[in-house]
């Protein structure tokens, strides 16, 4: 038996099937949105956008690749650590399981 997978692309403003579609990646307070546009729309966002960019201050581009669990753990410090340090702070933490991330955050911030 064969099978046949068909890619159907559609404009998310408008509703539309179309093969130019094109997914565009916006930042706004932080929150990452993706949205795929035909060219007409992409038009039409970029001129309902232009008063508000064209007198913004550039700050560069997204860093879009993702951290790792070994990235993770390289920033955040060892566990045991972390638990030795939040003990001799006054911190409660469990011996065993996850640190809580307020304790994290602490022990990062005291680094």
């Amino acid at each position: 038996m064969a099978q046949k997978i068909v890619t159907i692309y559609t404009d998310d403003l408008t509703g539309e099937e179309t093969q130019e579609a094109a997914t565009h990646i916006l930042v706004l307070d932080g929150i990452e949105y993706e949205i795929d546009l035909a060219p007409d729309s992409y038009d039409r966002l970029l001129e309902a956008v232009a008063p508000f960019t064209s007198v913004g201050r550039r700050a560069g581009r997204v860093n879009r690749v993702k951290a790792t669990a070994s990235d993770a753990s390289r920033t955040s410090g060892d566990t045991a650590e972390i638990r030795a340090w939040a003990k001799a702070n006054g911190l409660q933490v469990n011996d065993r399981g996850r640190v809580p991330k307020d304790v994290r955050d602490a022990y990062n911030a005291a680094e």
